[in-house]
């Protein structure tokens, strides 16, 4: 190692919400340095989905700093305060923020941040007392790494080798989908970005509408989320450490139980898609154009040379039903942790839980090296953290405690928080929190 050659703080590899959040709240720290790196060449986040009227499902204060430091400058508020666009922001009485302009608010912070850098991808991280971070670019080495590489889209197996032009995932719509005029679509996938998918293709100008839009789910019906207060609290950190205490068969089936906590429909996205069916066949006389087909898996799809054939099984019947035909497929099935080729040095000396690397309360990855070095997982771990892992809710929190940690050397502070209103914790236990709180 060069003489003098710099130690940083913290590295971050990926610029999602996640290290965006963590470099936001690091960056009033005097003397620490830092650095995080994203291989794209400027600030994206799901671009091709930003449907006409598409909203966070998340409140505003949920933003990249709020919850755990409100005076932070890297705020939403600061942004629509630094934009001069405040009292018009207030005027428009959203009822959510469009999340195009939370995109904004996102790239705003990533270009105000000087500890952010595009165009530089990480090809691979090594220890040797320091991590030794390798980029397309430079040599450079920190105490602590932090991985926040998101997640990648997800289609079926089956489906992989025909994307292309007219069979794609939901996140590439706003690059693939601009013409559908007298097209049959499917569209497979029951959650919110099914459901956006969905409402745009029927909502056309007439002369442009598809000839058929098909939209198929696995789940029993179109269900909304559970956006109730006491379902939220899911969401909050008194709930993420319970959860993290718990079994693995328990944390799976919780998860299982409660899917529409974080992957429901907004009640908003639903009343418009009924509205505008209720047009469609009643108003405009076009009859059923769109069909909707709930509780079915497609478990197959090939291309006979002219059209697409989709194979759907019914499942309250129990048996394959009549294929559905289409000109375009548009795979609205989520996605799934980003692969991480970057890390492979360090993999063998990594412990497991299932495909997710284990992670401590502080989120650091559960390995062989010292202590005082860690290696920092976010959005990497909904199987031990819970729902709120992968969404916006919790981000502020998760990236104060990374920062207690790495820099008390410690278990990491928390921020005074009043327990919840829900007793989740056995009574006993319960009971000896109260005790010690005098």
């Amino acid at each position: 190692m060069p003489r003098g050659a710099m130690i940083y703080h913290c590295i971050g590899i990926g610029v999602g919400p996640s290290n965006l959040s963590l470099a936001s709240l690091l960056y009033p720290y005097k003397g620490v340095n830092c650095v995080f790196v994203d291989r794209k060449p400027e600030f994206a986040w799901h671009d091709g989905m930003y449907f006409p009227g598409a909203t966070l499902q998340v409140a505003l204060f949920k933003d990249l700093v709020t919850l755990s430091d409100p005076t932070n400058p890297f705020s939403f508020i600061s942004y629509l305060f630094s934009e001069g666009k405040i009292h018009h922001f207030l005027n428009a009485q959203f009822d959510a923020v469009p999340r195009r302009e939370f995109r904004n608010y996102l790239k705003w912070a990533s270009d105000l941040n000087e500890n952010v850098h595009f165009g530089e991808e990480v090809i691979e991280i090594r220890f040797d007392g320091h991590f030794v971070v390798e980029t397309e670019k430079r040599t450079i080495r920190a105490e602590n790494i932090a991985v926040g590489v998101g997640t990648e889209a997800h289609v079926p197996s089956f489906a992989r080798k025909h994307i292309g032009p007219t069979q794609f995932h939901v996140s590439e719509y706003g690059l693939r989908a601009n013409s559908l005029k007298g097209k049959r679509v499917a569209i497979v996938g029951g959650g919110q970005s099914g459901a956006e998918a969905f409402l745009d293709t029927i909502s056309c100008d007439n002369d442009l509408l598809p000839k058929q839009v098909t939209w198929i789910s696995r789940r029993e019906n179109f269900f909304p989320l559970d956006d109730s207060p006491f379902v939220n609290d899911y969401f909050m950190p008194c709930f993420s450490e319970y959860f993290f205490d718990k079994d693995a068969n328990f944390k799976k089936a919780f998860l299982e139980r409660n899917i529409l906590a974080s992957d429901g429909i907004s009640e908003k996205t639903i009343r418009d898609i009924y509205q505008r069916l209720y047009t469609l066949r009643f108003v405009e006389d076009r009859g059923d154009m769109p069909v909707m087909m709930p509780g079915r898996t497609v478990d197959q799809v090939r291309h006979d040379g002219r059209q697409w054939e989709l194979a759907v099984t019914h499942h309250a019947a129990g048996s394959e039903e009549k294929p559905v035909y289409a000109d375009i497929v548009i795979w609205a099935t989520g996605f799934r942790g980003h692969s991480m080729p970057f890390l492979a040095p360090l993999a063998p000396r990594l412990e497991y839980e299932d495909v997710e690397v284990r992670i401590d309360s502080n989120f650091a990855a559960v390995w062989d090296g010292p202590a005082d070095r860690r290696i920092f997982m976010l959005n990497a771990a909904r199987q031990q953290r819970g729902l709120a892992e992968p969404n916006l809710s919790l981000i502020a929190w998760r990236s104060q405690c990374v920062i207690d940690a790495m820099l008390s050397g410690g278990g990491g502070a928390r921020a005074a928080q009043k327990r919840s209103f829900v007793t989740w914790q056995p009574s006993h236990a319960w009971s000896e929190q109260q005790h010690r709180a005098g």
